[in-house]
């Protein structure tokens, strides 16, 4: 596979390189859940989750500066744009297959990129619950969105799942990741959740150092538990391969059922499952080694 590097004239952004991102893919959670499909899914879901890496890296670039990434995240539009098109993806050509394979759709390639140009824009502080609802969609529900379709799920229960299990699994990440994206100077919990608990909006790492933050995560964690029961409905009666969404919503279910029994108060320790709990969930779903 060739390496698809890119560049922007002004040498601000650094080259592409594919093979590296295909490794974080078999280094990702999703890995045990994807190799368990049959071939042509399987690769369809590392393009997908390798397109994710590769913008991701680029908004959450702590050395680069504003500009060039978002120079970065336009080259990936406008390969895009040419994808479609039918004309040369430059970058983007190991996304050719899937999209003609599983029609995927060029809106929520689009939507991924829009939220990572929400990082970009400016670092995230206490959005208010729309802004947040918005980008749970862009950064999580449009990658269920591309990915149901490989999962060969009816439209409807499709658009279900997408929604329910994304925002699920993003608002996790977002209380898991606390202290790490303050340090950086963010702050994914909202102004509304923070309002809730009497906590006013400052720099991020004030802000999670406050005790009352335990209330303001508690209220984002009861959303993401009501995902996460909606996405367990949805997959009780749809058809499709649902191995990948099942692991994952078993896995991330259980991280979030840890952190409500540890709290969020500081001093925290972020939570992670040992490794008999990752074993038990692989053997749940016929997906052991």
């Amino acid at each position: 596979m060739s390496d698809g590097s890119t560049t922007v004239e002004s040498g601000a952004v650094a080259p592409v390189d594919i093979e590296a991102l295909w490794a974080k893919v078999r280094q990702s959670s999703f890995y045990a859940a994807m190799r368990a499909m049959p071939p042509r899914e399987r690769e369809a879901m590392f393009a997908i989750y390798a397109f994710c890496r590769a913008v991701d890296d680029i908004a959450d670039d702590q050395q680069g500066d504003r500009g060039g990434r978002t120079a970065a995240l336009n080259l990936w539009r406008a390969d895009l744009d040419r994808l479609y098109a039918g004309s040369d993806p430059g970058v983007a050509a190991f996304l050719a297959e899937p999209v003609r394979g599983f029609d995927l759709e060029r809106d929520d390639f689009e939507a991924i990129i829009d939220g990572m140009q929400m990082d970009v824009d400016a670092d995230i502080v206490a959005p208010d619950d729309a802004t947040l609802d918005l980008y749970c969609d862009r950064v999580a529900s449009a990658v269920g969105r591309l990915s149901v379709k490989v999962f060969g799920m009816e439209r409807q229960a499709g658009l279900d799942l997408a929604h329910h299990l994304g925002r699920a699994l993003q608002l996790t990440n977002i209380l898991r990741d606390l202290d790490e994206d303050a340090a950086i100077g963010r702050l994914y919990v909202s102004s509304d959740a923070l309002a809730l608990a009497g906590v006013p909006v400052s720099d991020p790492v004030t802000v999670v150092a406050d005790p009352r933050i335990d209330v303001a995560a508690r209220h984002l964690a009861a959303g993401a538990g009501l995902h996460y029961e909606a996405a367990e409905r949805v997959m009780r009666t749809a058809k499709g391969q649902l191995k990948a969404p099942r692991l994952m919503g078993a896995a991330y279910g259980r991280i979030l059922k840890h952190m409500l029994a540890q709290g969020w108060k500081p001093p925290r320790r972020r939570v992670s499952l040992s490794k008999g709990e990752k074993l038990w969930v692989l053997a749940r779903y016929g997906l052991m080694p």
